[in-house]
């Protein structure tokens, strides 16, 4: 029997389709001179089940209802990860004849014999729904999940005299690719990026080891490592970071590049001791330079725009506020790449410089070197910048350098830590610089604020309740009903009803009422107002703008943002 009489046979027997549509399909099949299989695909006949139960029966292989249960993990990693995924292929189980592999194209011959080759056994095709195959490599291959299984397999010593060979097994850490802790630490920093986290926590509790990531700004328990693994944990992250693994008592900070699925991935390592044993965070930092373009960082089109505005000046001082983790240096970043052309020297001064850019020159500060804020600064003037970004204006010495530089041609970019816009002005001044000179050289600042938005997957509908009305609509409220959105929680958000976040902006232009309000020494709830005249939006409004356009939930923005002020 060939190929078409079995597919033939298989269709009959299991009724898949009527005598006529059958025999339509087989007439269209011998015009064409392809397979049935092929026929039914393009006519829509078959859905992928069938499809698979079909393509078995032709070629006299096993069908199987593939479900991640069913697979021994052991055996599932036989293959390594992208392997499994480029073919979507993962080993099912050791047989006498061979090792049994579900497949989504089970007649691929280049995925069989490179199967073989990696593995050193005998493929056995067996076909599977594509989707299940799918479903079956994320659960196996997931880095949690595979972290679990290491500290599950892991031959933990608790004699504590053991700790002294820990010098001469520290030394096959970083080249043995079977070794436990190196396998536990690989998953760790895998399951951060895939996670999307921007920083890994690895605490010494009593008993364990906690594990968590920052994802979204918001940290999450993720697993639980025996505490008899700390110590080797702790060191195998130091060798990666180029760290000293001698010493114990004081702070020490590393660095590491990792690369995941063809990206490289920058990794701030910074270790704490603390009484029960060394703490470790690691600072996840994404080379890919798209991560700043312009338009992706500030979405809203009245910020962008007002953004351009002030950046389309040729001098003068462009300030951002916000408290730490608002996303104020990726704001800047990508502003610098805005601004970024070959006719503009850019210098920048940070402490610390997190992402490297092309085309631009960036300092880094020491302190212990004598190289400060205001150091750099002097000696970036004599550079010949046309724009200059400051990491943090910090102290009266760099405040006044940077109103001279912005009052002297240069476009100067800085951060400040203020509650919002106006509050940059005040600061300035008690910095000790003068209003006039304030004035005269601030264009512009914005306060920044990050909120979550709702996981697109599982985002749903609801009516706003009376308290949500109140305070979103205050006095102007109408009978009509208000829609809102939240987020139900799913695997694809990890249950939280979030996944990503946004930036959201109150950015004050100063015009030239605004700057004849601060030479007269005006507070800043007055300058405040007069830019709400001029038409700023506040933070209340943008996060009000945010709720009704159905990007996040009132909780969020609430989280961030006071919705009792103006």
């Amino acid at each position: 029997m060939n190929e078409n009489d079995a597919t033939i046979q298989f269709i009959k027997d299991e009724r898949l389709l009527d005598p006529p549509t059958l025999e339509r399909v087989l007439e269209k099949q011998r015009e064409t001179g392809g397979s049935i299989l092929s026929v039914l695909v393009s006519e829509n006949l078959v859905d992928e089940e069938q499809c698979a139960r079909i393509a078995a029966a032709a070629h006299r292989m096993e069908f199987i209802n593939l479900a991640p249960e069913m697979i021994d993990p052991m055996v599932a990693h036989l293959i390594s990860h992208k392997l499994a995924s480029r073919f979507r292929v993962i080993p099912l189980e050791r047989r006498e004849q061979g090792l049994a592999v579900a497949m989504a194209s089970p007649l691929d011959l280049v995925a069989r014999d490179e199967i073989e080759v990696k593995t050193g056994y005998k493929v056995i095709p067996v076909a599977a729904v594509p989707e299940c195959v799918t479903q079956a490599i994320h659960y196996h291959f997931d880095e949690a999940n595979i972290a679990k299984q290491v500290v599950a397999s892991m031959r933990l010593k608790h004699d504590a005299t053991e700790e002294h060979e820990a010098g001469r097994k520290l030394a096959d850490l970083s080249t043995q690719a079977d070794d436990p802790i190196s396998k536990l630490v690989a998953s760790i920093i895998k399951g951060a990026i895939v996670a999307r986290a921007s920083d890994v926590h690895i605490e010494p509790q009593a008993s364990d080891i906690r594990i968590r990531y920052r994802v979204d700004g918001t940290l999450r328990d993720m697993i639980r490592v025996p505490a008899s693994a700390h110590q080797e944990a702790v060191s195998h992250i130091k060798i990666m970071a180029d760290m000293d693994i001698s010493e114990r008592r004081i702070p020490q900070d590393g660095h590491m590049t990792v690369e995941h699925e063809g990206r490289e991935y920058d990794l701030r390592v910074s270790s704490l001791p603390s009484v029960g044993g060394e703490k470790i965070v690691m600072r996840v930092l994404d080379k890919r330079v798209e991560r700043w373009a312009f338009d992706k960082v500030i979405t809203a089109p009245r910020d962008n725009q007002a953004f351009r505005q002030l950046l389309s000046n040729p001098y003068g001082m462009l300030l951002l506020t916000g408290p730490t983790g608002s996303g104020k240096t990726t704001t800047l970043y990508s502003v610098l790449q805005h601004v970024n052309t070959p006719e503009k020297n850019i210098v920048t001064v940070e402490d610390p410089v997190e992402y490297r850019l092309d085309g631009i020159t960036q300092v880094q500060v020491k302190p212990i070197a004598g190289m400060t804020f205001p150091s750099a600064l002097r000696s970036i003037l004599r550079q010949d910048p046309d724009v200059i970004l400051i990491g943090e204006i910090r102290d009266r010495e760099t405040a006044e350098i940077a109103v001279g530089s912005a009052l002297t041609g240069h476009l100067v970019l800085s951060t400040l830590h203020t509650n919002d816009a106006a509050g940059a002005i005040s600061r300035l001044v008690n910095l000790g610089i003068s209003p006039f000179l304030v004035g005269a050289a601030l264009l512009g600042s914005a306060a920044q604020r990050l909120i979550r938005t709702c996981c697109p997957k599982c985002k749903e509908a609801h009516q706003a309740s009376e308290a949500e009305r109140a305070v979103l609509l205050g006095d102007s409220q109408d009978d009509e009903t208000l829609q809102l959105w939240r987020g139900t929680g799913c695997s694809h958000c990890h249950q939280t009803g979030y996944r990503g976040r946004k930036s959201m902006y109150e950015i004050l232009s100063v015009s030239p009422h605004v700057s004849r309000m601060v030479l007269d020494g005006e507070d800043d709830d007055a300058i405040k107002q007069q830019a709400i005249t001029d038409g700023m939006q506040t933070l209340r409004m943008a996060a009000v703008r945010e709720v009704l356009a159905g990007e996040t939930t009132l909780e969020e923005v609430m989280r961030v943002v006071d919705m009792g002020r103006v």
